[in-house]
Order: structure tokens, then C-alpha cells, then sequence
């Protein structure tokens, strides 16, 4: 339990059904939903439909989702790809060398070049028809609603919008600006000409969305600003019922969804930290810190080298051999830090939401939403104002990598959703945003857990630190003699931009309790009744 005389939150305890995700009035309409006959399949989609108008600078229905759930009345883990592809064009007039022939060492990040199809749409549909109760039109109300209406800047989102303002292109400067200036706290964002294309998804289905005058909309604008979309790619857009990967630590099993996802490299990362003592560690000291960090290299340089489009990730049983990992385990020098694996050419972080659902008959579902960078590839389309994502930034021009630009091809996510069982039953869906950093944030969290006997909203409370491109960033809950030690050891300490992560989980207890955690970094909430 936290000590009450220090700033925190509590964890949210209930018995029917619980939300967690990073913005209360999204937690506050999954509850509703609950509460109305639906189930956390229809309260998740609502939820994160929404999610893209109080956040939109992370998500929206330009964006891509991946999704792990379990049906009521099973333990069994099924998960939906619903990332998109890149334009066919791409293999033809706009291939990987007409690319490099521009000079181009990796793709661009805000232009039509960068834009992939839109695949949540078609997973939201999808998983609707397959696996919810009340229907599209139910569940996409609330979003039409706030939509229309409006929703007031969060604190988290005023600072978001404000730092990427300035990148805003044509129609998103429109759409994504007041008076041409951010939007600041409180003020009300509103979107009614996605207001306009929800209706038509809840009336038409995926058919509002992929064919017809909204993917006409998205086509013209995208060929005005130089893509090479058709209306053919729109209509060819589905999403995938795929089979989660699984890997164990000590006590528990992590699954996490298979690539083009990079939730492979969680399950690699702990993999390797079992080969350490870190439960012997001190959980906020130099030793852990150095160990995750090592172990965190090692495990990106092969997430780099392997993790690509599902047909063209070939080495994933490697990947996750436990051969592998003893090898790499024996890599880590305690007391000296190697140097940082090569960098990517492709862009690996930046931004995403993430809703966690359990209803009343225990189904659970960890879902993940994103447009990729801020505010995606800062474009929009003209007629009814909705933003690009930039997921094809996520694809290399490095020649011959499983990962190169190609067309039809789906880019390697950062976006992963995690659920931790425990002899067979799960006990823990979760996710942690924060684009490269979320494999080492579902590790830590993990580890947190299993290894220091932490609650989740502990787990989540504690200060993160992450060795990246440019350095290890740590957060300032850690000392001045913590930090002093990794510098010693060749660590390049420095403090990160923006907080790494935000994170959210619900815990199900053996006798059916619910414990909801949402991370401080984020505007969110955890709620259940």
C-alpha cells in the first residue's frame, strides 16, 4: 500500500468491470458502455474511437491498431492486426530505389510518402461484427458526440499540441488549429468532419470508411500532396486475426502481438534479464539500471535486424530461442557499458494511446491505437479533415532488410499491446506507450511486479530509465549517486525530453476482484463500477 503523506494515486478496485486508458472522459464512456449491455470488446472500441478527439495528436481513424484479447469464458489469447499497408505504387512508380535515387537515406516523415493505409477502421469494424454486443452504432456514439461537441485540452495534450504545432501542414493546420495556434488547456476541440465520417461507419460499416466519398476524399487529397493511393488500396485494406507470441519470466508468461508488431523484443529483453539476479537488485539503483540497459541493446539490435512485415520475418523462432538470449546475456559486462547497436534508418518512436477493458463476464481486452509520430504525418484530408498517419516512416530504405520499403508491405510497429498470464489464466492486460521505449516499459513493468512484489499502479509510479539512441535517459526520480555510478560504468546519462511511457493495466484477481493502475504520466484514469 502507498504511504498517503507522498504524493500518488491509488489503485481503483471493483468487482463488475474496469477501463484504464489515458483520458478520463474515454474511461468514463467505456464504464457507460459497460453499463449499457455492452461488452469490453464494445467498450474498448468506444473508448479508443474517442480517444482520437481527446488526444489527437496520438491517434485517430487515419491511424493503425494492434489488439490482444481473451472472450469470456476462455483463456485463450486471440490477436487482430489491424495495421495497414504501403500504397501498391510504392513497388512501381515510388519503389525503395527511386527513393535512394532522391538522395533519400530514409523515408520521409512528413510528406505523402510516409502515409500508409489506415488500418484500425477496418480491425474496429471487424472485431465488432465478430466479437461485440451492441453494434457500431451504439458504440460509436459517443465519440459522434464529443466529435461534434467538443472535448476541453488536457494538460498532457496542451503541452503535446504546443510542441508540435509548428509542423502542421494545409488542411491539418485547419483542422488541428485555432486561429492558427495550438490549442491550449481547456480550450474545446472539435471535429465534425469526422463526426460526419463516423456516421457513415456506424450506418455503412467499413464501407463508410474504405470506398465511397470519405475514401475519395483521402485518395484526392493524398494525390495532391504527391501519394500514390488509389482507391483500390482503401477497398483491399483488412485487418488480420493473428496468433499472439509468448515467452515466460520466472512466474509469469508475457504475451505480446507477433510482427510487423516489435512485441517479440519484450519477450527476448526478459529473456535475457533472467540470466541476471535482478530480483536481488535494488529496484531504483545502479545495478538494475545498467543490467536493463545492456540487455535492452542486445535486444533492439535484433528486434533492428529481424522484426519487419509478418511475410517477411523470417527469424522470429531464432529470435526468441532461449539459446539466443543465453548467448546475449553473456554479452553484458556488470560494470562496463557497450556501445549503442547501430542506428536505424527507419523512425522508430514517438506516439500512441492504449485502452485496457475487463467486463462483468471477464472478458479483457489491451488494445493500441496510434497515428505514429505527433499528430502523424501532419496532413489531412480536405473535404472531411481526417490526419495521416506516418507509418511508413517506419519502413527502411536500407537495401535487401527485410524491412525495406516496398508496396504492399506493412512496416515494422512500435505499437504493442502485452497480457501476462499466470498458470494459464490471465491476470493482466496491459500496455505502455511511448513508441521505441514500450518493449523496455513492458519489461520494466514486468519486472517490477514479479520481481520486487510491486502493485501495478507502483510498478507504474516508479521512476523509468532507457538507454536509446542517444543515450540512457532517466527519469529524476533517480539520485545524483545513481546516476553518477552509470556514468562511471560509460553510461551517457542524460534527462529525457518528455516522460518515458505512460501505462496502463487492470490486474484480475483470483476471486474475481478487479485492480485498475494508470500511469500519472498521462492525463488518464482508471475507473470501475
Amino acid at each position: 500500500m502507498r504511504d498517503f503523506q507522498m504524493p500518488g494515486r491509488s489503485a481503483v478496485y471493483a468487482a463488475n468491470g474496469m477501463c484504464a486508458t489515458s483520458h478520463p472522459l474515454a474511461a468514463g464512456v467505456a464504464i457507460d458502455i459497460l453499463k449499457a449491455g455492452g461488452n469490453a470488446m464494445d467498450a474498448a472500441i468506444a473508448g479508443a474511437v474517442l480517444l482520437g478527439f481527446c488526444e489527437p495528436q496520438m491517434t485517430g481513424l487515419g491511424g493503425d491498431c494492434f489488439v490482444l484479447f481473451k472472450p469470456a469464458g476462455s483463456e485463450n489469447i486471440h490477436a487482430m492486426n489491424g495495421s495497414g499497408r504501403a500504397p501498391a505504387a510504392l513497388n512501381a512508380a515510388l519503389n525503395a530505389d527511386a527513393l535512394r535515387a532522391r538522395g533519400l537515406t530514409a523515408m520521409p516523415l512528413y510528406t505523402a510518402d510516409a502515409v500508409t493505409l489506415p488500418g484500425a477502421v477496418d480491425a474496429f469494424c471487424t472485431l465488432s461484427a465478430d466479437w461485440g454486443k451492441i453494434g457500431l452504432p451504439a458504440t460509436l456514439a459517443p465519440a459522434i458526440h464529443y466529435a461534434e461537441n467538443g472535448v476541453p485540452v488536457a494538460p498532457r495534450v496542451a503541452s503535446d499540441w504546443a510542441e508540435a504545432a509548428h509542423l502542421l501542414q494545409g488542411r491539418a493546420r485547419q483542422t488541428l488549429l485555432h486561429n492558427d495556434k495550438p490549442l491550449t488547456l481547456g480550450q474545446m476541440f472539435r471535429a465534425p468532419g469526422q463526426a460526419q465520417v463516423l456516421k457513415r461507419i456506424a450506418s455503412e460499416g467499413r464501407a463508410g470508411f474504405y470506398e465511397g466519398e470519405v475514401a475519395q476524399d483521402m485518395v484526392a487529397s493524398l494525390t495532391a500532396l504527391g501519394g500514390t493511393h488509389t482507391l483500390a488500396d482503401f477497398a483491399n485494406v483488412n485487418s488480420e486475426y493473428v496468433d499472439a507470441v509468448s515467452g515466460p519470466y520466472k512466474s509469469i508468461e508475457l504475451h505480446e502481438h507477433p510482427p510487423n508488431g516489435q512485441g517479440a523484443t519484450a519477450i527476448l529483453l526478459l529473456k535475457i534479464l533472467q540470466h541476471f539476479d535482478i530480483a536481488a537488485m535494488d529496484p531504483m539503483g545502479a545495478d538494475r539500471a545498467h543490467i536493463e540497459a545492456e540487455a535492452t541493446k542486445l535486444a533492439y539490435d535484433a528486434r533492428n535486424r529481424f522484426i519487419a512485415d509478418p511475410d517477411h520475418t523470417t527469424r522470429l523462432a531464432h529470435m526468441l530461442h532461449p539459446d539466443t538470449a543465453a548467448k546475449l546475456a553473456a554479452l553484458i559486462d556488470p560494470k562496463r557499458a557497450m556501445a549503442n547497436p547501430a542506428p536505424l534508418t527507419e523512425q522508430v518512436h514517438k506516439d500512441t494511446i492504449y485502452i485496457t477493458v475487463v467486463d462483468r463476464d471477464r472478458m479483457a481486452v489491451s488494445l493500441i491505437y496510434s497515428v505514429y509520430h505527433s499528430f502523424g504525418a501532419c496532413l489531412a484530408s480536405d473535404k472531411f479533415g481526417i490526419n495521416f498517419q506516418n507509418r511508413g516512416a517506419g519502413l527502411t530504405l536500407e537495401q535487401g532488410h527485410p524491412n525495406e520499403a516496398a508496396g504492399g508491405k506493412r512496416p515494422m510497429h512500435t505499437i504493442i499491446p502485452g497480457m501476462v498470464t499466470e498458470n494459464g489464466r490471465v491476470t493482466l492486460p496491459f500496455g505502455v506507450m511511448g513508441g521505441s521505449y514500450q518493449p523496455t516499459g513492458h519489461a520494466r513493468l514486468v519486472s517490477n511486479i514479479v520481481d520486487f512484489g510491486m502493485d501495478p499502479q507502483s510498478a507504474m509510479d516508479a521512476p523509468r530509465c532507457f538507454s536509446g539512441v542517444n543515450g540512457m535517459e532517466m527519469e529524476r526520480g533517480y539520485s545524483d549517486t545513481v546516476r553518477a555510478d552509470l556514468a562511471a560504468r560509460g553510461h551517457n546519462v542524460i534527462p529525457p525530453e518528455v516522460p518515458l511511457g505512460g501505462s496502463q493495466a487492470i490486474k484480475l484477481h483470483a476471486d474475481g476482484l478487479l485492480e485498475g493502475a494508470s500511469d500519472p504520466r498521462k492525463d488518464g484514469c482508471a475507473l470501475g463500477y
